[in-house]
């Protein structure tokens, strides 16, 4: 029986369809957003997108909403299977110490899991 691996885009793909699914109750989703570095370009749009200020391992995803003590929270987005870069581990040690929540999510469940956990407000 053959199973066919779900790319890193795809998980990507049904974390933002739920969040805009879950923003009618949850509105800070509505800020979810990605961070176009990953995919091939051409030499030409590589260089412009570099002088734009693209900068090679920043997180996948950002929501910025402060919540629990953080300024927001990043989301490095990877297939089941998937490996963190150096420079994408260097990016989250950076962000987390300016005070944003930075996680490694393996699939669609675990940063939906990680989001729905996020953006529900601490009742004591």
């Amino acid at each position: 029986m053959r199973t066919e691996r779900i790319s890193e885009s795809q998980e990507q793909q049904a974390v933002i369809e739920w969040a805009e699914w879950a923003s009618a109750k949850f509105p800070c989703l509505k800020l979810l957003y990605h961070i176009p570095n990953g995919g091939s370009r051409s030499r030409a749009e590589a260089g412009r997108f570099k002088s734009e200020g693209v900068k090679s391992g920043v997180p996948d995803l950002c929501l910025p909403a402060a919540r629990h003590g953080y300024h927001g929270l990043y989301i490095e987005m990877k297939a089941v299977g998937g490996k963190v870069s150096d420079k994408q581990t260097a990016w989250m040690i950076a962000l987390a110490g300016e005070g944003y929540l930075c996680r490694v999510c393996y699939g669609a469940d675990t940063a939906i899991r990680l989001l729905e956990k996020y953006v529900q407000e601490v009742r004591e």
